[in-house]
C-alpha cells in the first residue's frame, strides 16, 4: 500500500483590495472623529441627529415634512413626544405618530384642556374638573377619574412617565398623588392646614415638591415642600413669601418656580434660591422646557404684547436679551434650543439667543412645540407638520 503522504496548508493570502478598503474607512473614521473634535465649535452634531431620527421621512428642500390632518377643536395645544404628537382641545385628546398615523384618542367634552408634557409623556387633562388622560410610547398608558367632588388643578408627568398630580379633595384643603409610570399609587399627600395648589415630580422619582399656599395675619405666603416618595413629612421646607406660583420645572438638581414678578431657582439640596426679577418690565409669557435655561417674555406695559425675549440660566450666567419686532403667536424651549412662531417666519436660536435656523412663510402656522434636538413641530387649526432644520 502506498504510503499516504499529506501535504502541507496552503496559507491563504490576504486580499490586498479588502486590506486597503479596511484601511481606508478606518483612516476616514479617525479622521472624522478627530474633526469632530477639532471643529466642534463649527459643527452641530444635532445635523447628524436629525438624519438619523428622520432619516425615512421625506421634507420638501425648506425640510418640511408633509402635513397630516388631526382632530382640531377649540382651545388647542400640541406637544412633541420622542414616538409621535399629542393634541388637547375642547373635543378631547388626540395622539399621532409623526407620519400622522392615529395611536390613541379620547373623544370628550372638555371645558379647560390642559396639556402637560415631558420629553416622552404627554397628560391631557380638565382642569377644575375630573378626567385625566397620560400618553407615552405609542399608547395610551393611564387615565383617571375623580370621583367625590374632587377637581383637578395640576398634573405633571417627569421623563420617566411618573406622574404628580395635584387636586381638591372633599375634607382637605389640597392633596397630591403620585403615580409611577405604570399607573399605581406610589404616595398621596393630603393637607388639612394648607392648600395644595401644584407639584411636580423629580427626574429620580425619589422626591416630589409640592407649592402651598396659606394665610397668616391677614397676609397670603407660599411654600414648597420636599417630599420624599416614601414618606408622609416633608424633609425640607422652603419659603416662598408672597409669590403666586405660576409654573414650576425641575432641571439638573434645581427646581425653577416661576411667579408674576420673578423667576426663583431653587437648590433643592441647600435651599438657596437665586431669583430673577422682571420689573419695572411685566410677565407676558415663559417656557421653562430648555436644559439648563428659561425661556421668558416680557413687555414694557401691562398690557399689550411682549417687546423682549430673555434666556436666564440657572448656572449663575447673566441673562441675554433680544428685542422684538412682532407679535410672538407662540413659542416653546427644549433641549438646548429654543423657538420663536410670528404669523411670517419660525426662528429657531440656541440658548444663548443666536439663531440656528429660520422658516419663512410657516403655512400659517399658529402653534409651536420644540424637540430637543432643535426640530419643530408646527400646527394650524386643521393640519400639524414636522419642520426638520437642513
Amino acid at each position: 500500500m502506498d504510503k499516504i503522504v499529506k501535504l502541507p496548508k496552503r496559507v491563504k493570502k490576504p486580499n490586498i483590495f479588502f486590506r486597503l478598503l479596511a484601511l481606508t474607512v478606518t483612516g476616514a473614521l479617525v479622521l472624522g472623529a478627530l474633526a469632530l473634535v477639532v471643529y466642534r465649535d463649527q459643527f452641530n452634531l444635532d445635523t447628524i441627529k436629525h438624519w438619523l431620527t428622520y432619516r425615512n421621512m421625506q421634507t420638501s428642500s425648506t425640510g418640511e415634512a408633509a402635513p397630516f390632518t388631526h382632530a382640531g377643536g377649540g382651545k388647542l395645544s400640541i406637544a412633541y413626544l420622542d414616538s409621535g404628537v399629542v393634541t388637547s382641545s375642547v373635543t378631547g385628546a388626540h395622539y399621532y405618530g409623526l407620519d400622522g398615523e392615529q395611536l390613541a384618542e379620547e373623544v370628550l367634552s372638555m371645558e379647560n384642556p390642559v396639556l402637560s408634557s415631558s420629553r416622552t409623556t404627554a397628560v391631557v387633562y380638565d382642569a377644575g374638573n375630573q378626567s385625566l388622560f397620560a400618553f407615552r410610547g405609542g399608547a395610551e398608558t393611564f387615565s383617571l377619574s375623580l370621583s367625590g367632588g374632587a377637581d383637578l388643578l395640576s398634573a405633571r408627568p417627569n421623563d420617566s412617565g411618573w406622574l404628580a398630580v395635584t387636586a381638591q379633595q372633599s375634607g382637605y384643603k389640597g392633596a397630591v398623588t403620585v403615580y409611577n409610570n405604570h399607573g399605581n399609587e406610589v404616595i398621596q399627600i393630603s393637607l388639612s392646614t394648607t392648600f395644595a395648589v401644584d407639584a411636580a415630580i423629580s427626574p429620580d422619582c425619589r422626591t416630589v415638591a409640592v407649592v402651598t399656599i396659606g394665610q397668616e395675619r391677614g397676609s397670603f405666603f407660599s411654600r414648597l415642600l420636599l417630599y420624599p416618595v416614601n414618606q408622609k413629612e416633608p424633609s425640607a421646607q422652603i419659603d416662598l413669601g408672597s409669590l403666586t406660583v405660576l409654573d414650576l420645572d425641575y432641571d439638573n438638581g434645581l427646581l425653577w418656580v416661576l411667579g408674576e414678578d420673578r423667576l426663583l431657582i431653587v437648590n433643592t439640596q441647600d435651599a438657596s434660591i437665586q431669583s430673577y426679577t422682571f420689573a419695572p418690565n411685566y410677565l407676558k409669557g415663559c417656557s421653562l422646557g430648555g436644559e439648563g435655561f428659561a425661556l421668558l417674555f416680557t413687555g414694557r406695559y401691562r398690557s399689550g404684547s411682549a417687546t423682549q425675549a430673555t434666556v436666564i440660566h440657572g448656572t449663575g450666567q447673566s441673562a441675554r436679551t433680544i428685542e422684538l419686532t412682532g407679535q410672538v403667536l407662540d413659542y416653546a424651549a427644549a433641549g438646548s434650543y429654543c423657538a420663536l412662531l410670528s404669523g411670517s417666519r419660525l426662528t429657531i436660536y440656541d440658548q444663548t439667543l443666536t439663531p440656528f435656523a429660520t422658516l419663512d412663510n410657516p403655512q400659517a402656522a399658529r402653534h409651536l412645540d420644540l424637540a430637543p434636538n432643535g426640530s419643530a413641530l408646527l400646527a394650524n387649526d386643521q393640519q400639524a407638520w414636522l419642520y426638520i432644520p437642513q
